[in-house]
C-alpha cells in the first residue's frame, strides 16, 4: 500500500482550557485550571483563545485549510459545574452548536472527555481520581454526554494521553493532593482505566456507529547506551508505561509483569474482581496517541528499588544524535515511524496520531506572515515518516491530527510557547486584539490535505 487512505482524517487536536476561555460564562463552574494564578512566564486560564466566543471564526480556518477532523474535549465543569451534580444545558447546548458548526464544514468531530482539568469541587472534596465517588461521577458525566452527542460523533476518546496516569505525572492530572504514594498511583491507575471501560463498554453496547478508541502519550525510550542494565530498565520502564495501557485497550488484562510486581509490593488489592469483570470486556476500535519526541534512559542514574514507573524521570539523559527544541524536547521523526510500527504489530487495530507538533517563541511584526519554516520541516519529516510506516512496514493509520492549528497556551500556560499554523495576537499578560493569522506553514498544510499527503 503506497497510499494513505481516501478518507484520511487530516486535522487538529485541542483541549477546552487551552482554548475555551469563558471561564466564568454559561453556567460553567471551576475546574482545577479556574483558579491557577499567572507567573512571570505563564498565563493564567481565564480567556485562553476565546474559543467560546470565537469558535465560527476558526472553524471557517480550518475549513479553508482543508481539515476534515477537529478532535476536542468537553469540559466536564462547563457541561455539570460540580462534577456530580446538575447537568447545565447552557453549557452542553455550547458543544450542540459547536459539533453542528463542524459538521456543516464537513469537518468530523471527534470528542475527548477528559483533557486534565477536574472540576475543582472533586478535587477538593474528594481527591480527584483516587475516590470510588469521583469514578462514579466520571462514568454518569461520560454516559450523559454519549446519549446527547454519540449519534452525531462518531470518534471518541475518554482520557487525553492516559498511560499519564501510570507515572508521576499522574498526581498532578487527575485532581490528586495526596503524599504521592505508590499505592495511590496504582490507585488512580485503576480507577482512570475502569472509567474508560464502562464508557467503551457503553458505546460498543448501545451505540453502533460510534467508534471509541484509548489514547496514549506513547514514551518512546531508548537506552543511552548498549549497557545490559540500560537496556533491560528501558524495556522494564515500557512494559510498564505503554504496553501495559495497550494490552488493558485491547484485551483487558493487566500485563503479567505489572501483576506480578504488585503481588511483591502488596498492591493487588487494588484490582478490584469486580471492576476487573468491567474491564475484562473492554475492546478498541483503533488505538491513538500523541507524539512529540523521545528520551532515553541511563540505568546508572536509577536508585535501588525504583518503581519501574518511575524510571523515565530518575534514568532521563539527553539523546546526543538527536536536535531539540528550546524546551529540551528532542526531534525524532523515525522514532515517530517506530511506534506507529511497533503498535501497530502489537494490537493489529487503525492507529489515530491524533497529537504531534513543535513549540517554538515567536514574533509578529504586525504586518507579514510568520516565516515558520522550522515547523514545516517538522510536520514534513514526521508525515513522511508516518508514509514510510503505512507504505513500507504496512500500518493502518486513519488520520493525523496536529497540535494545532492555532496557538494556545501550552499545558503549562505558556502563551509565548506557540504550535500552530496560525498566530494568535495575545501574550501571556496582554490579550491585544486575538487576531489570527496564518503562518507560513498554513499555506504548506492547506496542500498536504489537498494532495492527502502526497505533496509534501
Amino acid at each position: 500500500m503506497n497510499e494513505l487512505r481516501k478518507d484520511f482524517l487530516w486535522g487538529n487536536s485541542t483541549s477546552s482550557m487551552q482554548t475555551e476561555g469563558a471561564y466564568n460564562e454559561g453556567g460553567k463552574g471551576k475546574s482545577v485550571y479556574d483558579i491557577r494564578k499567572a507567573t512571570d512566564d505563564a498565563s493564567d486560564w481565564k480567556v485562553a483563545i476565546d474559543e467560546y466566543h470565537r469558535y465560527p471564526e476558526d472553524i471557517k480556518l480550518m475549513k479553508d485549510m482543508g481539515m476534515n477532523c477537529y478532535r476536542f474535549q468537553i469540559s466536564w465543569s462547563r457541561v455539570n459545574p460540580d462534577g456530580d451534580g446538575e447537568f447545565n444545558e447552557e453549557g452542553i447546548k455550547f458543544y450542540d452548536d459547536l459539533i453542528d458548526e463542524l459538521l456543516a464544514n464537513d469537518i468530523e468531530p471527534m470528542i475527548c472527555l477528559y483533557h486534565f482539568d477536574m472540576p475543582l469541587h472533586l478535587a477538593e472534596k474528594y481527591n480527584g481520581f483516587v475516590s470510588q465517588h469521583v469514578v462514579d461521577a466520571f462514568i454518569r458525566y461520560g454516559k450523559e454526554m454519549l446519549k446527547r452527542f454519540g449519534n452525531k460523533v462518531k470518534y471518541w476518546i475518554t482520557f487525553n494521553e492516559q498511560n499519564l496516569y501510570s507515572v508521576p505525572e499522574a498526581f498532578k492530572i487527575s485532581g490528586y493532593k495526596g503524599d504521592n504514594s505508590i499505592r495511590d498511583l496504582y490507585q488512580i491507575q485503576q480507577h482512570v482505566f475502569l472509567c474508560h471501560a464502562a464508557i467503551a463498554n457503553e458505546v460498543h453496547e448501545n451505540y453502533p456507529n460510534t467508534q471509541i478508541g484509548g489514547m496514549l502519550a506513547y514514551q518512546e525510550v531508548y537506552p543511552a547506551t548498549a549497557l545490559p542494565t540500560d537496556v533491560a530498565a528501558t524495556r522494564k520502564f515500557l512494559e510498564f508505561a505503554d504496553n501495559n495501557l495497550i494490552r488493558l485497550f485491547t484485551e483487558g488484562k493487566y500485563s503479567d509483569e505489572v501483576i506480578h510486581y504488585m503481588k511483591l509490593n502488596q498492591l493487588d488489592d487494588i484490582l478490584d474482581p469486580k471492576e476487573m469483570e468491567i474491564v475484562s470486556h473492554t475492546k478498541s476500535d483503533f488505538i491513538s496517541f500523541s507524539y512529540y519526541s523521545t528520551s532515553t534512559i541511563d540505568s546508572t542514574l536509577i536508585p535501588i528499588n525504583t518503581c519501574p514507573n518511575f524510571y523515565s524521570i530518575e534514568g532521563h539523559k539527553p539523546n546526543p544524535y538527536l536536535l531539540t527544541n528550546e524546551w529540551d524536547w528532542q526531534i525524532d521523526p523515525l522514532g515517530f515511524r517506530t511506534v506507529l510500527t511497533t503498535i501497530s504489530n502489537e494490537t493489529h487495530l487503525p492507529l489515530f496520531p491524533i497529537e504531534n507538533g513543535i513549540g517554538v517563541s515567536e514574533k509578529w511584526d504586525g504586518k507579514n506572515p510568520i516565516n515558520d519554516d522550522y515547523r514545516i520541516k517538522y510536520h514534513r519529516d514526521h508525515i513522511q515518516a508516518m508514509k514510510d510506516a503505512v507504505s513500507i512496514d504496512g500500518v493502518d493509520v486513519m488520520g493525523y491530527l496536529g497540535w494545532g492549528l492555532i496557538d494556545i497556551p501550552s499545558s503549562q500556560g505558556n502563551m509565548e510557547k506557540r504550535y500552530g499554523m496560525v498566530y494568535v495576537n495575545r501574550g501571556n499578560h496582554d490579550l491585544r486584539d486575538m487576531k489570527r493569522v496564518p503562518k507560513k506553514s498554513f499555506n504548506w498544510f492547506k496542500e498536504v490535505i489537498k494532495s492527502n499527503g502526497n505533496i509534501l
